[in-house]
C-alpha cells in the first residue's frame, strides 16, 4: 500500500507543484493523500484540485473570531489530519503558520519542513530578504535551501538534504528568490523520498 503524505500551504503553491509532478511520475515514496491550506485564497488548493487530490482549509481568523487560541487551531488540525488521513508524512511546504507542540507532538518524527536558508542560517521569517541585504554588504557570497525534520524550535530540527545556493553579482532580489525557488523544487521531492525510503 502507498505511503500517506499531507502536505501543508499557505500560497501559490509552487512547490507543492513539484510535489505532485513527482508524485506523477513515481518519484515521491508515495502518495499525496490531501492539501491542507490555512488560506481560503492560496492557489495551491487550485493545484490540488486539477490534479484530484482533496483538500482541506482551516483558517485561524475562524478560531480567533471565535475566542479560540492557536493552540486549539492546531489541536483539532491534527485530529483533522490524524482520523483522516492517518498520514506516514507531513511536509510543510510554504506553511506560513507556526506549528505549537499541540500539533507537532502529534506526528512526532513525521513532519517535515522546507526552508530557504542553510542549518543554523537565517532561522524563522524572511530568510531570502536577509541573505540577500547580507549579500548587498558584501557579508556573504551564497545562501541555501534545506528540508528539515521539524520540533518546536523554528528551523532548528535535523536536516536531511541541503544544497547550497550562490549569490551571482548584481543580482536583484528576484533573482536571487528565482534561483532558490529552483533548487526548492529540486530537492524537496528527493528529501521526502529519502524519508519515506527509510520509514517503516
Amino acid at each position: 500500500m502507498d505511503k500517506r503524505i499531507v502536505v501543508l500551504i499557505s500560497g501559490s503553491g509552487t512547490n507543492l507543484q513539484a510535489l505532485i509532478d513527482a508524485d506523477k511520475k513515481g518519484q515521491l515514496g508515495g502518495k499525496i493523500a490531501l492539501v491542507v491550506s490555512n488560506k481560503k485564497s492560496a492557489y495551491g488548493l487550485v493545484r490540488a484540485a486539477d490534479a484530484d487530490i482533496p483538500t482541506f482549509t482551516q483558517t485561524l481568523k475562524e478560531y480567533r473570531d471565535a475566542g479560540k487560541s492557536r493552540e486549539d487551531f492546531d489541536q483539532d488540525l491534527a485530529k483533522h489530519i490524524a482520523s483522516t488521513q492517518n498520514p506516514d508524512l507531513i511536509v510543510l511546504a510554504g506553511w506560513m503558520h507556526i506549528l505549537s507542540p499541540a500539533f507537532i507532538d502529534a506526528f512526532s518524527g513525521k513532519i517535515v519542513n522546507l526552508h530557504p536558508a542553510l542549518p543554523g542560517e537565517f532561522d524563522g521569517a524572511h530568510a531570502i530578504d536577509r541573505a540577500y541585504s547580507e549579500f548587498l554588504d558584501g557579508k556573504r557570497t551564497g545562501t541555501g535551501v534545506m528540508v528539515h525534520y521539524v520540533i518546536p524550535e523554528v528551523d532548528k530540527g535535523e536536516p536531511i538534504l541541503t544544497q547550497k545556493v550562490p549569490c551571482v553579482e548584481g543580482d536583484s532580489l528576484q533573482d536571487l528568490e528565482n534561483r532558490i525557488h529552483a533548487v526548492e523544487h529540486e530537492i524537496l521531492p528527493k528529501a521526502v523520498k529519502l524519508v519515506l525510503d527509510h520509514s517503516t
